[in-house]
């Protein structure tokens, strides 16, 4: 970050909504400052964890890269979730610091269990004394002698960097601890597979508490030569559009259901210098894909991670940025793309863990640089999903001859009625099929199971007021060949206003399942 930032001396190298535009040099004169300032104000002796509450912005990259450099390990906690929720995350990492800004306490209502710092009261206590020598640091320190001076160079890679509280969307969040290794395998990668150019601007709208947008927008940006240009919410199509338009960015990581959204909502002059879009997180509907080419010249490219793998895994590499020889293939629609530089995938048989050759559907395991160094507090958890150095994905999947890897489904998504394993992600699919419009920014169905005396479980749909009733979708599901098994009984369709999402834009799958318990559950 230190060699970034002087390489972007006097070149813009963040931005973001609010105005706040900043050189490579005045970002880490900002950053060295409020080290300083924190070291000497906040931080007592012995503090590891440290909680931030900061939605993506130019402010939110200055407290990220000051934590660290200031030898604590960071901590983004998620702002869309409740106190409880929070106040779990705060408990298991024994953070006593939470530093935030006023404007966003304001607009949060969240009562937190520790001492919450506004990063406004800082501002008075900074000294010309502060400024001079960050001043001199930034501009003038050869970058040796500044790793030297910040003690980076005691650094060890299986250090501990970041705490990532994984998303919550079958359960309850785990406190996933990536390491320095861990994060600059996974911003190698990105620079192996994107090849950012010192023109680049990579749009940053993931928020910090997801890995993706911690590690890829915040470090990524931060580490290697482009720019980062921020905004508080990926929600918000037509203020992403016009950050886009203004700083003339190139590169989008998002997910089907934000895409979505800026097709319907962004004109194409907004992405008109777009050449690179990565998503994840969920399935790339073809529809989307083809809508947002259409409209914007840039197909999107799939990729798949997990909070576990720091997060990427593998991903299909942009046409803009292919450098294939003649009969080489870099890019397979319908997959997730190939494992990135120093990671391993395999598939195994979920019942006996026996390897499967290629093109046989099974339990996807992960292993390389990128695999965490375990769940905070929680040996026995982290035991469950590593064995031998592989972690357990908990996704179904296939891996081709030519090493793609396509995501069929994930083990908690599938239900065991009359003795065969039914996928939801299929039904599902076939369901939203029937329904949806072109233009559907959100997904209109999930699919989700509740206990059952009689079968053991059974099918419910969650869903979004719909253009055809129960009955019409079932017949449609019969037409295209879905076994009957497959098929949810019609007294099983539930409407909702809106489908749970989480922060991150993945649906909240464990309060879809809530709501359909609450409904068709057996009663206590």
């Amino acid at each position: 970050m230190i060699r970034s930032c002087r390489r972007s001396q006097f070149r813009r190298k963040v931005s973001d909504s609010s105005g706040q535009v900043l050189t490579g040099a005045s970002l880490l004169m900002r950053i060295l400052i409020l080290r300083r300032l924190l070291m000497r104000e906040v931080f007592t002796v012995g503090e590891k964890h440290i909680g931030i509450l900061l939605p993506p912005s130019v402010g939110a990259v200055i407290v990220n890269a000051a934590v660290t450099l200031a030898g604590r390990v960071t901590a983004n906690l998620n702002y869309t979730a409740t106190s409880e929720l929070v106040n779990a995350c705060i408990g298991r990492a024994e953070i006593k610091h939470v530093l935030t800004s006023r404007r966003v306490m304001e607009k949060l209502d969240l009562n937190l269990d520790s001492e919450v710092l506004c990063l406004e009261d800082l501002r008075d206590k900074v000294t010309w004394l502060d400024k001079v020598v960050a001043a001199i640091e930034a501009y003038l320190f050869p970058a040796a002698l500044l790793d030297w001076l910040l003690g980076l160079n005691r650094i060890d890679l299986d250090d501990v960097l970041t705490v990532i509280f994984t998303s919550g969307s079958t359960g309850d969040p785990k406190g996933v601890m990536l390491t320095y290794r861990n994060v600059e395998s996974n911003v190698d990668a990105i620079a192996r597979t994107v090849r950012p150019q010192r023109e680049d601007t990579i749009l940053g709208i993931l928020p910090f508490f997801h890995s993706f947008g911690y590690t890829v927008t915040f470090w990524g940006a931060m580490a290697l030569d482009l720019a980062g240009a921020y905004h508080f919410t990926p929600l918000d199509a037509r203020a992403i559009g016009k950050l886009a338009r203004q700083c003339r960015a190139t590169i989008l990581l998002a997910t089907p259901t934000f895409l979505r959204s800026y097709i319907k909502r962004c004109p194409a002059e907004d992405f008109a210098d777009l050449n690179v879009v990565v998503v994840g997180a969920e399935k790339l509907p073809a529809s989307v894909a083809d809508g947002f080419e259409q409209k914007f010249g840039v197909r999107p490219a799939e990729g798949y991670g997990a909070t576990e793998l720091s997060p990427l895994v593998s991903v299909n590499v942009p046409h803009s940025r292919s450098d294939c020889m003649a009969g080489e293939v870099d890019f397979k629609e319908g997959t997730v793309g190939r494992p990135v530089e120093h990671v391993k995938v395999k598939v195994v048989d979920r019942e006996t863990s026996v390897d499967l050759p290629v093109g046989q559907s099974g339990m996807l395991l992960v292993t390389g640089t990128n695999v965490m160094k375990g769940y905070l507090g929680q040996p026995e958890k982290s035991a469950e999903v590593l064995r031998d150095g592989w972690y357990v994905t908990g996704d179904i999947a296939t891996i081709d001859e030519d090493g793609f890897i396509t995501i069929t489904g994930r083990e908690s998504r599938f239900s065991k009625i009359g003795g065969e394993m039914i996928p939801h992600v299929r039904v599902e699919e076939t369901i939203q099929e029937c329904v949806a419009g072109e233009n559907e920014e959100e997904p209109l169905v999930v699919v989700t199971a509740v206990p059952d005396e009689r079968k053991g479980e059974k099918l419910v749909v969650v869903h979004k007021p719909l253009s055809k009733s129960a009955e019409a979708i079932c017949a449609e599901l019969v037409a295209a060949g879905l076994p009957l098994v497959w098929i949810p009984a019609v007294q099983n369709f539930m409407e909702v206003e809106e489908i749970p999402l989480l922060g991150s834009g993945k649906i909240a799958l464990k309060a879809v399942a809530e709501l359909a318990k609450q409904r068709f559950g057996a009663p206590e």
